[in-house]
C-alpha cells in the first residue's frame, strides 16, 4: 500500500509517523478514534485534518499491525 499523507521525518517528532508533515503523529489519530470519536469528531478536534487524512491514518496503523507478530495473551 502507497501512504501519500503519512510522513516520517527524523528531525520532526523524533521520527513518529505523522500526517502531512504536521506535529500530529498517526497514534494521535487513531488513538481517538480507538477512545470512541467518529471521523468528523477528530476533524473537529484537529482542524488541519481532513477525513481522508484520519482515514489514512487508520490504514496506516492497520499495515503497520499487520507487517509484525504481535504477542497474543490466551485467555484461561
Amino acid at each position: 500500500m502507497h501512504f501519500t499523507r503519512i510522513t516520517v521525518n527524523p528531525a520532526q517528532m523524533g521520527g513518529v509517523p505523522c500526517v502531512r508533515g504536521l506535529r500530529i503523529p498517526v497514534a494521535t489519530v487513531v488513538g481517538m478514534i480507538a477512545d470512541g470519536m467518529s471521523v468528523d469528531e477528530v476533524v473537529a478536534e484537529l482542524p488541519d485534518l481532513g477525513p481522508d487524512d484520519v482515514r489514512e491514518s487508520l490504514q496506516f496503523a492497520a499495515e503497520a499491525v499487520r507487517e509484525r507478530q504481535l504477542p497474543l495473551v490466551v485467555p484461561a
